[in-house]
């Protein structure tokens, strides 16, 4: 403070795991391995009748995990995009921290953007592979 024998330092503030980025891949890796699952009754259960249901079962499960790890990637890549990085065309632009910060202080930096991205890929794989499963194990289940 000027005039006075005390001074405000604000230090430096480590970079916060984004929480989305974090969720989107455990929800994107949840999705393949019960898309793996999903994919491994289905043959299994080929010869008794009951494959293509407990297929259809576990996919309702891969596929919503994996939508989620899809929606919840996105947030987390924008969030921990990069500071110094030119927006797109018509892109909005969002407040650099929330809740606001004092007048000086640095901002809340958010680290992850890889986890973000790997949430994104699991979580379309996971859909893919779902919808392979399923298909492999109707078409056993009806052949």
């Amino acid at each position: 403070m000027p005039g006075t024998p005390f001074g405000l330092v604000y230090l430096d503030v480590a970079p916060v795991t984004s929480g989305p980025a974090v969720a989107a891949l455990v929800t994107g890796i949840a999705s393949v391995l019960v898309a793996f699952a999903a994919g491994c009754l289905g043959l299994l259960g080929r010869n008794g009748d009951w494959g293509g249901w407990a297929a259809g079962a576990f996919a309702v499960l891969a596929g919503l995990l994996g939508i989620v790890g899809v929606l919840l990637g996105e947030p987390g890549r924008r969030q921990t995009g990069a500071a110094g990085a030119a927006p797109r065309p018509g892109a909005r632009r969002r407040p650099v921290a929330w809740p606001p910060v004092a007048e000086g202080a640095p901002p809340v930096r958010y680290s992850g953007h890889g986890l973000a991205v790997a949430g994104l890929i699991c979580g379309g794989v996971g859909l893919a592979l779902t919808v392979l499963a399923l298909a492999v194990s109707v078409l056993f289940q009806v052949a």
